[in-house]
């Protein structure tokens, strides 16, 4: 059978960018800590891939810290301020913060205190983009970077989280980036490492795969890549109305990331669906990858209104630069057509 991927948002896969940079870098011997020449080049390779992500990001004059992925930068980021948060946030960082601030049905939030709060750039679920005020203090910038046009700088946000394996980098290697000069309260505490703020050596060869797959994602980005998959995007949501026109497009009335498509299937239950669709050879997701083995109605959904039912009748589909116009279109086909039956066995 062949497989479809789309489940982007999850995962992606290694870009050979990455690959190489990793291959690369596996043969610098030396800790970036250590003063001898091997400790020099390690830490020269490190340096480097710093200086790459800062640009790929925007971030010029900005500090980036490397850290395990996107959780533990939002750890770092979060852990000991009292920050206000939206319930769509994900979770790594709605577990810091008070879920106090309000969402409309198409998901934009509600910013009362922008220094007082965190704010995502786009939704993993539904793909809704956010209008960032400047001041933010935190904002998760996972799944917009390098799917649409951001820079750090530009934002005006005080920090901002970001993963490599969202972008075609390996899994495992994140970063926190913060305007220069605030102040960060370590949570690993050790050697001194990442400039006092994230202790413990480096995982060099996951940090080179980082840099090189954002520097490859801006280039993507600016070759007009993810216009087409929005092209894509755009054609999947009208097919899948348009053969089961009883089906809710989550956020259809808000900005969203160019490959996300959140849909409703009322009386089907995502589980079903997920589990249908993969042995029909596609890969899609009910939700945000972070929760998943526990299928349960979405957090997200209900935030934005929807009720118990119908939040746990969702799926996502997310489609990459890899995703055909065949793919999408027969996707639709297969999912409408399993829907029809389990309404017929419903009846």
């Amino acid at each position: 059978m062949t497989r479809t991927y789309l489940d982007w948002n999850a995962t992606t896969s290694l870009r050979p960018e990455a690959r190489a940079a990793m291959v690369a870098a596996m043969d610098v011997v030396g800790n970036p800590s250590s003063v001898h020449a091997e400790g020099r080049a390690a830490k020269a390779l490190l340096e480097t891939s710093r200086a790459q992500l800062a640009a790929a990001l925007g971030a010029d004059g900005a500090d980036i810290v490397f850290t395990s992925g996107a959780t533990e930068a939002a750890a770092l980021a979060c852990a000991g301020r009292d920050l206000a948060c939206a319930e769509v946030e994900h979770e790594a960082v709605a577990a810091w913060c008070d879920p106090l601030l309000p969402v409309d049905n198409d998901g934009r939030i509600e910013l009362r205190e922008p220094g007082e709060s965190a704010v995502q750039l786009a939704n993993s679920e539904t793909g809704v983009l956010q209008d960032l005020p400047a001041g933010v203090a935190v904002s998760d910038l996972t799944q917009a970077f390098g799917k649409v046009p951001m820079a750090f700088n530009w934002l005006g946000c005080d920090m901002g989280l970001v993963s490599a394996h969202k972008l075609g980098g390996p899994k495992g290697v994140g970063a926190l980036i913060l305007r220069q000069g605030l102040d960060l309260h370590p949570q690993l505490r050790g050697g001194g490492q990442e400039m006092g703020r994230r202790a413990g050596t480096e995982n060099l060869i996951g940090i080179a795969g980082f840099a090189a797959a954002a520097q490859a994602a801006m280039r993507d980005l600016a070759a007009g890549v993810w216009e087409e998959v929005a092209e894509f995007r755009n054609i999947l949501d009208s097919a899948l109305s348009d053969l089961a026109n009883n089906t809710i497009l989550v956020g259809k009335g808000a900005n969203r990331l160019p490959n996300t498509t959140c849909i409703i299937a009322p009386n089907w239950k995502a589980e079903t669906q997920v589990m249908a669709m993969d042995l029909a050879g596609f890969a899609i997701s009910a939700g945000s990858a972070c929760s998943s083995g526990k299928v349960r109605a979405s957090r997200v959904l209900r935030a934005m209104g929807f009720d118990d039912g119908l939040a746990g009748q969702a799926t996502r589909i997310s489609i990459g630069p890899g995703t055909t116009r065949d793919q999408v279109l027969r996707f639709a086909e297969v999912w409408s057509a399993a829907y029809l039956r389990a309404l017929s066995r419903a009846a």
